[in-house]
């Protein structure tokens, strides 16, 4: 229950996805769409579940009690699978922003950052 309440207003932020295209849509409203999508996905998504990911890892560090071996190398894999997450999210985005300059998206920055 608590997690969906911090996952809901993520959502209210999609708002702003699609291209004004009132008229009709060509090629690069479309690519526009596809670039915005994959923009919400890597900054209003994965970024705070890997920093949510993280702060679990650590408190399972911290409150390792009488088995502090075991919290701690469940810690290290939460560590290790939300660095890894986060490296396939990024290079996915970077694919896709190649794949889009390659098909001749030229409007906005190239790179997110």
């Amino acid at each position: 229950m608590v997690f969906l309440m911090f996952v809901f207003p993520v959502f209210s932020f999609a708002g702003g996805l699609v291209p004004d295209c009132r008229t009709e849509c060509g090629w690069t409203e479309i690519l526009t769409l596809v670039n915005n999508v994959i923009e919400f996905i890597l900054t209003k998504m994965v970024i705070p579940i890997a920093a949510i990911m993280f702060a679990y890892a650590g408190f399972l560090m911290l409150t390792g009690g009488g088995e502090a071996a075991h919290a701690r190398t469940k810690a290290k894999n939460i560590f290790t699978n939300a660095v890894i997450g986060l490296l396939f999210a990024v290079a996915a985005t970077l694919i896709v922003k190649a794949v889009l300059s390659i098909l001749g998206y030229t409007e906005g920055t190239w790179i997110l950052f």
